[in-house]
């Protein structure tokens, strides 16, 4: 399993044990609501038997318990009613006084149909009065406290998340920056021997076809080694024709690919001019035909399509007739890592799609896949205003 592989296995971990907290959470404080709507109803059936000890007023010892069971009671609603439904005493209501009565019957309509209610008993089988209650302030407060929780814990693993994201992607940014331009100081040794001996060769009157092929690998050379050592950095944009450097990029690698390989370009007459930084684009290119030439085994096609999509956009299409890629790769084909080569770091559609997206403020996409048929991959540049 790759890096990103094991990376959304631990966003998934993450996830679950976020969810875990949270079943937890609404389990236990459901059981703790639980607990305290029970013995909410036992306080108001011992607020109803005060009532009835005080009506009945038998020892003066029950009437003084009574009158502290109902004095005592500050939290939790109630509405006493009569057999008949007319109102007889209430506790614990905030009612405007404008309106009260008609506000009063709301609140008693409210909870007749919540059906929590006690019947107050004058004697066996004989219903004095009825007790209506609702939930007391602070059960109500709790029932808000699991979403209160459970909105902090997802705040912070989010931001948790987001910290590590970020210092992990500055943390890669700033080794595979540094490596970069190592491996750009470190080719400019061999190269700067290279072209010596390429001046000696061209004194020994070597056939003068060979030292032009040298020249041409030694110039590309020097190019990688430029584009290594501004990795990191804001490249700049030059009004370049597009189809002139395009046309480079594709002659170079055809001069240097196997001859059972086909590879044709399709450009407009008429020049493009766009923005661009000649050594990323043509790298660009470069990568997606040897990406290209990867994926056939034996004879094939590959082909190079330019054309002016719209008025805003230009289109460049790299099609082959390889492998293609399964339907499960083309959400990762760009991600550090991705490669079907046993050799390589897996960098290339991942710089590629940098240069085009961040630094040519483009788009490139794989417009088509078939398996066993090919693949179409699509950059889409923008046009000078």
């Amino acid at each position: 399993m790759d890096f990103y592989g094991r990376k959304n296995l631990w966003k998934f971990l993450l996830f679950l044990f976020a969810v875990a907290i949270g079943a937890l959470t609404l389990f236990y404080t459901e059981g703790f609501l639980q607990q305290l709507r029970q013995e909410e109803i036992k306080k108001v059936d011992q607020w109803a038997n005060a009532m009835a000890s005080i009506q009945r007023a038998d020892e003066s010892s029950e009437l003084t318990l009574a009158t502290q069971i109902i004095q005592y009671n500050s939290t939790i609603p109630l509405i006493v009613t009569d057999v008949n439904g007319n109102i007889t005493h209430t506790n614990n209501l905030e009612v405007p006084k404008r309106n009260k009565e008609e506000r009063m019957q709301e609140l008693l309509q409210q909870m007749k149909e919540k059906g929590q209610f006690i019947e107050v008993l004058e004697a066996p089988g004989k219903i004095n009065s009825i007790v209506y209650y609702e939930s007391s302030t602070l059960l109500t407060k709790l029932r808000f406290y699991p979403i209160i929780l459970l909105v902090v814990i997802s705040l912070f693993i989010i931001i948790a998340y987001l910290a590590f994201s970020g210092a992990r992607k500055a943390e890669q940014n700033q080794v595979w920056n540094g490596l970069a331009k190592e491996t750009a100081h470190q080719i400019g040794t061999p190269l700067s021997s290279l072209m010596g001996w390429l001046e000696l060769l061209k004194m020994q009157n070597v056939d003068a076809s060979i030292t032009v092929e040298m020249g041409k690998d030694i110039k590309r050379l020097e190019t990688i080694t430029d584009r290594f050592s501004k990795i990191g950095s804001q490249p700049a944009l030059i009004r370049t024709d597009l189809l002139l450097v395009t046309r480079q990029a594709v002659d170079y690698l055809k001069n240097r690919s196997s001859k059972k390989i086909e590879i044709t370009c399709h450009l407009p007459r008429e020049p493009i001019f766009l923005e661009l930084n000649v050594p990323l684009f043509e790298w660009v290119i470069e990568n997606l035909i040897r990406n290209a030439i990867d994926a056939i085994s034996g004879p094939g096609k590959i082909k190079i399509e330019l054309q002016e999509k719209d008025a805003k956009w230009v289109q460049i299409d790299v099609s082959d007739t390889g492998k293609g890629i399964s339907a499960k790769s083309l959400q990762t084909v760009f991600r550090p890592g991705y490669s079907t080569k046993k050799r390589g770091w897996g960098l290339g559609l991942s710089l590629a799609k940098r240069i085009i997206e961040d630094y040519h403020k483009g788009r490139i996409f794989v417009a088509q896949s078939v398996p066993n048929e090919g693949t179409i991959f699509r950059i889409l540049l923008p046009k000078l205003e």
